[in-house]
């Protein structure tokens, strides 16, 4: 049937990191520009919800923030600041959903960056990245 001689042996080099506390097996010789377009999953579930929460509010099937979190069964307080991520500048959330860049800023310091005019919001978000995703086409 089967030789001894006749077992093939692979061996793969792989290294293991861990992101948001899950272990990621990344492949050998990966672009690292690749490995940082990886977005949190956080931080998309919370635009998400932003967006969905203003949709409600602006359709009327929600009249108040009380009535989106009493349908999602969080509290005011949470919806509040979250919400306030549907109002992030054009060009912020085109590196965030569409580049898929990382921000250097966590979540509550983007919240605190809807505060900001749009101009300088990229700054806040990206830690003095001012340029635009229009600017890393070229």
């Amino acid at each position: 049937m089967s030789k001894e001689n006749d077992t093939i042996q692979v061996f793969i080099p792989i290294a293991f990191k861990r992101k948001n506390g899950r272990p990621k097996i990344l492949a050998p010789d990966v672009d690292p520009h690749f490995q940082a377009r990886v977005q949190s999953p956080h931080i998309l579930r919370a635009l998400g919800r932003a967006w969905s929460w203003r949709r409600k509010l602006e359709t009327g099937e929600a009249a108040t923030i009380q009535d989106i979190a009493k349908a999602e069964k969080v509290s005011t307080q949470f919806v509040g600041p979250i919400m306030r991520l549907a109002y992030l500048s054009p060009d912020v959330l085109e590196r965030l959903l569409l580049w898929r860049e990382a921000p250097s800023a966590t979540l509550l310091q983007m919240v605190e960056a809807t505060y900001l005019p749009w101009a300088e919001q990229m700054g806040r978000v990206y830690d003095g990245k001012r340029s635009t995703a229009r600017d890393l086409e070229r």
